[in-house]
């Protein structure tokens, strides 16, 4: 039995295409790639390479997912080189408890080279194009002189698009025009409670309309109840702890940013304090014991109280998301360690959110009842909402989620005619929605295909080490970078925002591109607005692509050629129209 850590191999081009020439860029695309062991995994594939020599059979046990299954790939090859007649064979597993592991070692499949396939396409690509577009512009744009002069300006298939979904939400913010507009709101009195009843229409944005309906309110005189309500409710527990969850969870309620997140749950996970922290699934198998990761917990102080509860009766299944990778379970504790023996607040912090949300998923949906009572007042409708929280359930033990008792509504009936307390016209107007949050940033990653849940960190983190974005804490108004740019105009819009910050409290950072960022979006934007590098489109399909050749439907030739072709269009026409590119170094000068 033996080990690797991580890919095995690198890939890179030959020596005569080392050099940075704008000459030579073009031919990147085609020249040769050479894939060689990696120096500092040498020692790694010699000692597989001498173990195969004296064995019958590889057993894989890598991660079953696309990047587990071409790392299998390289531990077969570094075999096979020391014993040709060897055996290789695979495990199916999704999660380490002992009746799965059985399980999986007696059903062993064959490596899937569709999978491995697929990774070795994108590593190929990622190659590719990364060096030619960082090289070209690099070149391109040093050659402008200032502050460009030494300045390597990276490209990376998915870190420009993450870059394009900073700049896109700045120039909202930028450009909004805030706009006023007017409601109504109806309050009563009654056994001493203030009911405010709020618009059906919610606002208008012509005053002379809302005053016209409002005087009919007031010509009725009386308003009369035609809806009463009384319905129970609940409040849902979270779905089991996926990747992309844990890094927008934490960012928003732990105030990490998502690479650090990742980097601590790692560190739990090494020390076998909870699952391996990279996951795409939200369903836990009903083959696991859950209930015996609960016991483990009851002897924590703060929340061992609330998993004795759940053995003693109040543990329900879990709710099962759409997601399975087949690779690993959601994440999850494995193993009870007091909270002060982790060391620093943020290892506690990180190890006592696993924890929360598990149980939390042990737990049963919070109850409640909600109210509803609706009047007609003149031609318009009203509505006035109460809730009565009645078992907080897994809110005892997960305090991230809020959900609480609203306004208490008298007695109503329904037909009944009163004349309210007050009713006004309000005023307000539009406000801008927030700076990007990674919270949302990570949200928008996900749902465009923009990297893996294990790489988004890594792509958020490489456009902040190179000066594309800078953060601030809270949503307020633009400080420095990109903020007193002259902005391109048709972005944004009038009614985009209810106001304030998006992005769930004051200390959730805001990504705001530097002058640099937003030059450069801007500059490929105006070759080619479908296919500029800055959007999502090219990266998406790439992901779309991958998954049809893991499903036997593409060729890994086909998808190369194919999305070589499309970037080697938007290569040639930045080509041809450089100028718009260069007049970076023009905006940097504003």
């Amino acid at each position: 039995m033996t080990s690797v850590l991580g890919h095995l191999t690198a890939t890179d081009f030959p020596p005569e295409f080392k050099r940075w020439q704008l000459s030579t860029c073009q031919q990147l695309f085609d020249c040769p790639i050479i894939t060689s062991v990696d120096k500092d995994k040498e020692a790694i594939a010699r000692n597989i390479t001498q173990q195969a020599r004296f064995s019958k059979a590889l057993f894989i046990w890598t991660d079953c997912d696309r990047e587990g299954e071409h790392i299998g790939s390289e531990v077969r090859q570094a075999a096979l080189e020391g014993n040709q007649s060897l055996e290789v064979k695979r495990a199916i597993f999704s999660n380490t408890e002992r009746a799965h592991v059985v399980q999986a070692a007696h059903r062993p499949v064959p490596l899937d080279d569709k999978q491995v396939n697929a990774v070795a396409a994108r590593i190929d690509l990622d190659l590719r194009l990364g060096v030619v577009f960082t090289r070209f512009q690099t070149l391109t744009l040093q050659a402008l002189g200032g502050d460009l002069t030494d300045r390597i300006i990276s490209y990376g298939s998915c870190q420009f698009p993450t870059l394009g979904f900073v700049v896109d939400r700045y120039f909202r913010v930028k450009n909004f025009v805030p706009e006023q507009f007017w409601s109504i709101k109806v309050m009563h009195h009654r056994e001493d409670h203030d009911v405010t009843f709020l618009w059906r229409r919610h606002r208008l944005f012509d005053r002379m309309s809302v005053v016209i309906l409002f005087e009919r309110c007031l010509a009725a005189r009386l308003a009369k109840v035609t809806k009463l309500q009384k319905r129970p409710t609940s409040k849902w527990k979270p779905l089991p702890l996926t990747t992309v969850e844990l890094q927008k969870l934490g960012s928003r309620f732990l105030r990490m940013d998502s690479q650090r997140v990742m980097k601590i749950a790692e560190d739990l996970y090494n020390k076998g304090w909870i699952s391996y922290p990279r996951t795409e699934t939200d369903q836990f198998d009903r083959g696991m014991d859950l209930k015996r990761l609960v016991e483990k917990q009851t002897q924590d102080n703060a929340w061992g109280p609330h998993a004795q509860e759940l053995l003693n009766g109040a543990f329900r299944q879990p709710r099962g998301g759409r997601n399975n990778d087949q690779a690993h379970p959601p994440i999850h504790p494995v193993n009870y360690v007091a909270p002060g023996s982790l060391g620093d607040d943020e290892r506690r912090r990180v190890y006592e959110f696993v924890v929360r949300r598990f149980l939390a998923c042990c737990s049963d949906d919070a109850k409640g009842e909600s109210t509803t009572v609706e009047i007609e007042y003149g031609s318009e409708t009203f509505f006035a909402n109460g809730l009565l929280v009645l078992q907080k359930n897994y809110l005892l033990v997960y305090p991230y989620d809020k959900w609480e008792s609203s306004q208490q509504l008298p007695h109503f009936t329904v037909g009944e005619t009163f004349e309210p307390t007050e009713a006004n016209i309000t005023e307000g107007e539009t406000s801008p929605p927030g700076f990007l949050t990674e919270p949302e940033l990570i949200s928008l990653m996900d749902a465009n295909g923009i990297g893996t849940d294990a790489t988004m960190a890594e792509h958020i983190t490489k456009i902040k080490e190179r000066e594309y974005v800078m953060t601030q804490t809270g949503g307020g108004g633009v400080r420095g970078g990109a903020a007193d740019r002259g902005g391109r105009g048709g972005r944004g819009g009038r009614r985009g925002g209810r106001g304030g910050s998006t992005g769930g409290g004051s200390g959730v950072q805001h990504f705001i591109p530097t002058t640099l960022g937003v030059a450069l979006i801007e500059g490929y934007d105006s070759i080619g607005f479908d296919t500029s590098l800055g959007k999502p489109f090219l990266r998406k399909e790439m992901e779309l692509k991958m998954k049809e050749i893991c499903a036997g439907t593409k060729s890994r030739n086909d998808f190369v050629q194919e999305t070589l072709e499309q970037y080697r269009d938007v290569f040639v026409r930045t080509q041809q129209q450089v100028e718009l590119l260069k007049a970076v170094r023009f905006s940097l000068a504003v």
